[in-house]
């Protein structure tokens, strides 16, 4: 071995002392001499402003520092802790974007804390602050509304980390929205994250109906969002460095009755045997949210390969802003190699904005950061990435011993590289009225295929925003992509058949939810759907029967006992549809779909006025196409067509891309002689329904009544090119 030159190691521990002395002089000259420095005065205030909200009795920290005598235990602690910056945890480098919460120690209180020890801790005489006071259980108060897991987890002393994931079941009637949110995760010292999930489907819950109950392993979940596009748009996690969540004003989140939320844990152990069980509780307003925010994530996981040895092995991702956003907030992640973090906009001028720096990451102390103020990024900026990470043995967190390779993945010995961005995104001035949500869902997909063509997620989402709007034939396209890699995958074959329904091929869309059933007899959504396809080409019996199965499966799904309802009533049962809608209504009192199905038995039964008040009150809750549809229905029925017509424009307004609504105001149309408007609205129905020979054929009649037989007859012959047996076409080609 060669020896170290004393010469050459005596100037540079000379230097760093140097460097220490100057940078502790300069903070020094700020300060108060050691001797005036006291706990009273200077010590208590910076104590309880910085290190007491996790630092007291029954608190995250460790110790408690609310009193003289738990600082003076601490101070050795203390001086280490701040000289290093490791307390308060705070990894952002303060040169950046301005963040809300910093807690970042000045220098003069660094060095105050130092000249308190260094004069031996001396007490005061003068007043002291009083020490604040925190709950001894929930941060803000009791909640509105605690969920806790159905049952404890008990986690091992040694072995692999573990993936957990209990449903919660939200007990709540009617919407709600939640300003604030506080986990407890139940035994923080192995909990490596807990995330909090929104399943509005209850899919979850479905698709393990025995088993829920006792936790699903598992690290990455896909729930159905249901009819309606609803991406994340809020932080809903719980890190090592959490408090409880507040929302920003304006900007609570939505739980409506049926909604789960999914407790999705991440579990390391630590030698010895711990038990878990989470609690989350609730905190709501009667304020609906003004605003809907998004987050984007940048990743590039699938380029993680990092040499063992290998000190600066780069990451990088870029995601280029279809719309003007306000930037929230900010969240990185990433494990135990990562080493520096850097984040950044491109402004679309060329000019670079820094977002966030951090240079020593620390897993133990990370935490979701927001901007002080929004930063307003025009159309066009790109958000940019880029993590270094340390795979050798200089680095003191490497959980390889010696280094190893590491890629990808969900274990804490795995590798991560993810910056989430919570968003605002601005209506564009060309279209006002679009949800710039979508323009930016499909850049961020678009994004993901380009680094993994292969990428399902993005595949199946960018599938999803075509049927979003109104084009199934491209989302039948993507799923087939999907389904090219993963052929069993019911989920996807259940949306394609969703696709096909839509473009007006029945036939294939029932092959396909036949298919699904075959890989997965239990799976909810595909028999729903099955259901639903049933009632509306009016196969009533098949129909009841599947809702009926559903129904006894998942009693507590209302969407199933309404389906049922409805099949019941399509089939003249309204006294048994009425005994499915009552107990369904005492659970849901304001569902609008429900209460617009209660109206339809009062029509059967010939009760016009107490449907009539059902549908008024449903409509006062919510603007609902069920409701409008049946109000125009007992308008009609009592033959009052202009307010029948009335409730139809409304229904097709709610509905657009719905050929229903289109089609039943060409009827009303043409009872009131408006024959322009009929033809409008009939040539609509044909556009978004094309494979409907019925739909040509009243085309066809509509065309007659405008003088026009020579579209009659071309609309009378495509309705016997789709169906050669339709007698209604036969008859008026005939009668032409």
């Amino acid at each position: 071995m060669i020896p170290r030159s004393p010469s050459r190691a005596i100037p540079l521990l000379l230097l760093l002392t140097l460097a220490s002395a100057l940078t502790l002089s300069k903070a020094a000259a700020q300060t108060p001499p050691a001797a005036c420095v006291t706990w009273r005065s200077q010590i208590a205030p910076i104590l309880y402003k910085n290190c007491t909200s996790c630092h007291h009795s029954n608190g995250s920290g460790p110790f408690p520092l609310t009193t003289y005598q738990d600082a003076r235990r601490r101070s050795d602690l203390l001086v280490t802790a701040t000289q290093s910056r490791y307390m308060p945890p705070w990894l952002p480098d303060p040169n950046q974007e301005p963040l809300a919460g910093s807690r970042r120690l000045a220098a003069s209180d660094i060095a105050l804390i130092r000249a308190w020890v260094n004069a031996g801790m001396p007490e005061g005489s003068g007043s002291a602050p009083p020490p604040p006071t925190y709950p001894a259980d929930w941060q803000l108060g009791p909640p509105d509304l605690i969920l806790e897991m159905p049952v404890a987890l008990a986690v091992p002393a040694s072995g692999t980390d573990l993936f957990e994931n209990f449903v919660l079941p939200v007990p709540i009637t009617s919407t709600r929205w939640v300003r604030a949110m506080e986990i407890k995760p139940g035994a923080p010292q192995v909990t490596h994250h807990a995330n909090v999930i929104i399943d509005r489907t209850a899919s979850l819950r479905h698709s393990h109906p025995t088993d829920w109950q006792r936790g699903i392993p598992g690290m990455d979940l896909l729930v159905d969002s249901g009819d309606r596009f609803d991406p994340d748009s809020h932080f809903l996690f719980w890190k090592p460095d959490s408090t409880a969540l507040v929302e920003p004003e304006g900007m609570p989140w939505r739980l409506d009755p049926g909604n789960d939320l999914i407790l999705n844990l991440h579990l390391k152990p630590t030698g010895k045997p711990e038990t878990v069980r989470a609690r989350i509780g609730l905190y709501f307003t009667p304020r609906p949210a003004t605003a809907q925010p998004m987050l984007l994530q940048l990743e590039n996981d699938a380029a993680l390969d990092i040499p063992p040895g290998d000190k600066t092995f780069v990451l990088e991702d870029e995601l280029k802003l279809p719309v003007a956003v306000d930037l929230l907030g900010i969240y990185p992640h990433a494990h135990y190699l990562a080493k520096r973090m850097e984040a950044w906009i491109t402004l679309p001028a060329g000019a670079r904005h820094p977002l966030l720096l951090i240079n020593d990451w620390d897993i133990d102390r990370q935490s979701v950061y927001r901007l002080a103020k929004p930063l307003s990024l025009p159309k066009g900026s790109v958000l940019h990435m880029r993590y270094t990470y340390d795979n050798s043995a200089a680095n003191l967190r490497n959980r390889h011993s010696p280094p190893s390779r590491v890629r990808a993945g969900n274990r804490s010995e795995d590798e991560m590289g993810h910056l989430w961005l919570q968003v605002l995104p601005k209506p564009s001035p060309l279209d006002p009225k679009a949800d710039p949500r979508l323009a930016l869902e499909r850049a961020w997909m678009q994004s993901r295929l380009r680094k993994n063509p292969h990428d399902q997620l993005a595949q199946y989402n960018l599938a999803s925003l075509s049927m979003e709007e109104n084009d199934p034939h491209q989302a039948a396209v993507l799923y087939r992509q999907v389904l090219a890699q993963s052929p069993n995958d019911v989920r996807a074959l259940t949306a394609l058949g969703s696709a096909l329904e839509l473009s007006g091929d029945t036939t294939a869309a029932e092959t396909q939810f036949r298919t699904a059933l075959t890989h997965d007899p239990a799976n909810a959504p595909a028999a729903f759907d099955l259901a639903q396809l049933d009632l509306r080409r009016s196969a009533f019996p098949q129909a009841e029967l599947l809702f009926r199965r559903l129904a006894t499966d998942h009693p507590d799904d209302i969407g199933a006992h309404l389906g049922l309802a409805r099949a019941l009533l399509a089939q003249g049962n309204a006294s048994a549809a009425k005994l499915e809608l009552q107990p369904l209504l005492l659970r849901a009192p304001e569902d609008c779909e429900a209460l617009a199905a209660l109206a339809q038995v009062y029509l059967q039964q010939g009760n016009l006025d107490q449907a009539q008040q059902l549908l008024t009150h449903a409509l006062r809750i919510h603007d609902d196409p069920d409701a409008e549809r049946t109000l125009a229905l007992v308008y009609a029925d009592q033959g009052q067509l202009p307010q029948a017509l009335d409730h139809l424009q409304s229904w097709q307004r709610l509905a657009p891309n719905d050929a229903e609504p289109h089609r039943a105001l060409a009827q009303v149309y043409l009872q009131l002689t408006r024959i322009p408007d009929a033809l409008a609205q009939q040539t609509l129905v044909v556009q978004l329904n094309p494979s409907s020979a019925s739909d040509w054929n009243d085309l066809g009649v509509i065309e007659v009544h405008a003088g026009n037989r020579t579209a009659a007859r071309r609309d009378f012959e495509r309705a016997l090119t789709l169906e050669p047996t339709n007698r209604a076409a036969q008859q008026n080609l005939h009668r032409l």
